[in-house]
């Protein structure tokens, strides 16, 4: 049967078919010789028959070959019908629709090989013997479209996993590059601000240097009095007190543009956001730890 790529299931299946079929034949042909047998018996009792005693016979037995013929033709065409009844049903279970070629049916060489596969291999054919045959096929759990089914759907299962991980690394990453502009842009805000403050301390450096280039001016001018010189140390020490005075005011108001700025703000919130933390925490252990 390896024309007709048969695997040993399916093998056994036409086999138990095709043995069904020869028992309906070897019935109805024994049907056929005892009309043949009967009319024997019955009607040739007598050495000579005229001509319309033999046409009788032979319609009388025609007639009965016919029907019995005939009868076998229907049942085997309506038995093939049930055949392919449970084949469709079983079919239908996984949603398949089965097609037939009428044409193949008088295929000479498929018959030819089936007549030898019934000549050869059904002869010497093991056939599986069950103590309980169900009435329909049964459908096997292997193969077919539930098998195909089951590998669509863990392949699609494989890549929907894929594409949640890869949109998990997509959003952390996203996150990821978000706190680093925020950052970049903070630590911006803040580079700008301290160099706004470098550039007022540089002005008041250059102007203590200047007073300093006075007072050694003055020292070094040797043509004043010593009064003046004295008058001109007591005026250098009390510009130099104003100038401390007024870098004493520059350092305080630089301190206040500092409270000022969002970095300033920002590390308070943060500072009092820990400390309300704290002050929950103790109230929690007190809570659970009244005693200590």
């Amino acid at each position: 049967m390896a024309e007709f790529e048969f695997n040993e299931h399916h093998q056994n299946e036409v086999i138990n078919y095709m043995r069904f079929a020869r028992s309906k034949m070897v019935l109805r042909l024994k049907t056929i010789d005892s009309c043949f047998e009967e009319l024997k018996d019955s009607r040739l009792v007598e050495e000579t028959f005229t001509v319309d005693e033999v046409k009788e016979m032979l319609d009388g037995l025609q007639a009965v070959v016919r029907g019995e013929v005939e009868m076998e033709l229907i049942n085997t065409a309506h038995t093939n019908v049930l055949l392919l009844r449970q084949l469709f049903s079983q079919a239908e279970k996984f949603y398949l629709r089965l097609q037939s070629d009428i044409s193949e049916l008088e295929n000479r060489e498929l018959l030819e090989q089936v007549a030898e596969f019934e000549k050869t291999d059904f002869k010497t054919a093991k056939i599986n013997q069950e103590t309980s045959k169900p009435k329909l096929l049964a459908p096997l759990n292997e193969g077919g479209v539930a098998e195909l089914l089951n590998k669509e759907i863990a392949r699609l299962q494989e890549e929907n996993d894929k594409l949640k991980s890869r949109l998990r690394t997509l959003e952390s990453q996203a996150m990821s590059a978000l706190d680093e502009r925020t950052k970049a842009e903070r630590a911006l805000k803040d580079l700008q601000k301290v160099h706004g403050e470098q550039q007022e301390l540089s002005s008041l450096e250059d102007t203590v240097a200047a007073l300093r280039e006075d007072y050694e001016r003055s020292l070094s001018a040797k043509s004043a009095s010593q009064k003046d010189l004295q008058e001109n140390l007591i005026s250098a020490k009390h510009e130099l007190l104003r100038v401390q005075e007024q870098l004493s005011l520059a350092e305080k108001e630089l301190d206040k543009k500092f409270q000022q700025t969002a970095a300033y703000r920002n590390m308070k919130e943060i500072l009092t956001k820990k400390n309300e933390q704290i002050k929950e925490i103790r109230k929690r252990l007190q809570r659970y730890e009244p005693n200590e």
